[in-house]
């Protein structure tokens, strides 16, 4: 049992809905950044997801672009992500962390490598929205083995024909994506997720939590309320990029992780 799904049977033992906070490594700095990751447990935040800085991040909006833009000017690199988890590691073992990126990086660096390497500093879990269940061979399935969770993405395109191959092989939970497009792009309605969450559902056992288009703890409540959590990006990265201080960055945090915890 990971880090992810020790959380997750917690959660549903309380009753309570998860909060997943997103934060690009690195940005603005790398100091800035783990004194901000450190702080979102406290915050409130169940998961965190941290984002592997890439020069070409094609799934993201301007906001998460420029995040990654930050953190690889600030001299962000893999090696230096793999070391921000040690550090984090340092003070809490219990606060899963998803690892979010794209796949280039990780097979720059030597999957096999990699993968030693990130369960030793700490990872839980990854996201690779570049990597489709067809050449799950690369990294889902030796990742599964190394004892880290792979997550999918499953849009409002994923009909019932490809639902099966993209929950086949994943594990932790199913991130839902709100929206088609970019991260950032526009608000989540819950009048209109939580069909879909519930077909997604009714074919797995795993958890579902949504994201894309949340900003607001008001909007954080209403999605958690149909499903098993929300995500939280791009608002908590426009907070560092108007360059607030990590107490204002976490406060704001703080209010989202409210609204979704409130969630019945």
């Amino acid at each position: 049992m990971t880090r992810i799904d020790a959380k997750f049977e917690h959660l549903k033992t309380s009753g309570s809905k998860a909060f997943v906070a997103y934060v690009m490594a690195g940005d603005p700095n790398y100091e800035k950044s783990l004194e901000i990751v450190k702080g979102l447990p406290e915050a409130g935040v169940d998961i965190i997801e941290l984002g592997l800085p890439f020069t070409d991040p094609m799934a993201d909006g301007p906001t998460i672009q420029l995040a990654g833009q930050r953190a690889l000017e600030a001299g962000m690199t893999l090696k230096r992500t793999l070391q921000m988890v040690k550090d984090f590691r340092t003070h809490d073992d219990t606060t899963p962390i998803v690892l979010m990126g794209y796949y280039n990086p990780i097979y720059s660096h030597g999957v096999t490598k990699f993968l030693d390497e990130a369960k030793v500093a700490g990872i839980d879990g990854m996201i690779v929205v570049d990597l489709p269940p067809e050449e799950d061979e690369e990294l889902c399935i030796p990742a599964q083995k190394a004892g880290l969770n792979f997550i999918r993405l499953a849009t409002p395109t994923t009909d019932s024909k490809r639902l099966p191959t993209v929950l086949t092989n994943t594990s932790g939970f199913v991130y839902y994506v709100s929206i088609n497009g970019i991260t950032g792009a526009a608000a989540a309605a819950a009048t209109n997720v939580g069909p879909e969450v519930a077909r997604i559902k009714s074919s797995t056992d795993l958890p579902v939590i949504v994201g894309f288009g949340i900003n607001t703890p008001e909007n954080a409540k209403a999605i958690a309320s149909i499903a098993d959590g929300a995500v939280v990006g791009s608002a908590i990265i426009n907070q560092i990029a108007a360059n607030k201080s990590s107490k204002k960055v976490l406060k704001f945090v703080k209010s989202l992780a409210d609204g979704a915890h409130s969630a019945p």
